[in-house]
Order: C-alpha cells, then sequence, then structure tokens
C-alpha cells in the first residue's frame, strides 16, 4: 500500500506507523501530536472491537480522511466564533492528520481521472452521476474528497 513505511527493512502498516509516532511524541513531549494521534488510534480500536475485525491500511486511511473532515468543520465553526485559540488548536491537529493521508490530486490530474472513468461507464448526462461517482471513489481513494469529485464531475457531464 501507498502509505505503508519501510523502516530498518521493516515495512510497516499505518496503523502501526501511528502507534509508534505516539510513542515518538510522548517521548519528544509533542503533546498536539500526541492527543491527535491518541485519538486516531481510538477511533480505529473502536471500530475493530465493533466490527471484530482488523482494519487495513484502506480503512485507516478512510478514518484518517473522516478525522480531517471533522477537524475542517471544527475549525470553520471556530473561525466564524471568532475563537482563534481553537481555530489554531483545529489547525495543528490536521497537519498532523495530513503527515498520514496521500498526497491530493491536484485539479488537472484529477479531472484526467474522472474523464477516463467517465468514458469507461459510458456516461453521457447528469443521469449517470450515481455510476460514475461509484467508480470515482473506488479509483480516487482518498486523493480526493467526495465533493471535489462532484464538483469535476460535474464540470465535466454538464
Amino acid at each position: 500500500m501507498l502509505l505503508s513505511v519501510k523502516i530498518l527493512g521493516v515495512v510497516m502498516s499505518l496503523k502501526d506507523r501511528i502507534k509508534n509516532d505516539i510513542k515518538e511524541a510522548m517521548r519528544a513531549k509533542d503533546t498536539a501530536k500526541r492527543d491527535t494521534l491518541r485519538n486516531i488510534s481510538a477511533a480505529i480500536k473502536q471500530i475493530e472491537v465493533d466490527e471484530r475485525r482488523e482494519l487495513s491500511d484502506s480503512d485507516v486511511e478512510a478514518i484518517l480522511m473522516k478525522y480531517a473532515k471533522q477537524r475542517e468543520d471544527a475549525k470553520a465553526q471556530f473561525a466564524s466564533a471568532g475563537r482563534d485559540d481553537l481555530v489554531a488548536k483545529e489547525d495543528a491537529e490536521l497537519a498532523v492528520v495530513k503527515e498520514y493521508l496521500p498526497q491530493p490530486l491536484s485539479d488537472d490530474e484529477l479531472k484526467e481521472i474522472l474523464t477516463q472513468v467517465i468514458a469507461e461507464v459510458s456516461a453521457t448526462s447528469m443521469k449517470d452521476m450515481g455510476k460514475v461517482m461509484g467508480k470515482a471513489k473506488a479509483v480516487v481513494g482518498s486523493r480526493a474528497d467526495g465533493g471535489r469529485i462532484n464538483q469535476v464531475v460535474k464540470s465535466i457531464l454538464g
């Protein structure tokens, strides 16, 4: 998987990397990173316990995307309320989460991929949006969020 990291010749899963980085943050006394990673780790464990299964890197990636989206939403709420202290806290958490997510696609890369997907599913109008979105999310993964994919598909089909 893209996000697995090779450390000292050993391939480390994303979940293991997060666990390892919690220990490193504790040693470095980096409380913001430690707390953010603990929250993510707790979300991972909660799903593993609830569903009684081991999560893959793509599952962990989805959790990270959800967590990042929550941080973005909270940041917007705090900004509108004039709480700059809390906006800064959310920014710090977002920076930590983004370290574990793959590099987002540029607009040109996304448009190119979505043009191919549209051709593959033979979409011709907005009525085919459901088919396109399903395939597009599978192809793009967490390198672009659903809103951005939707926007580009609309511009191509519309």
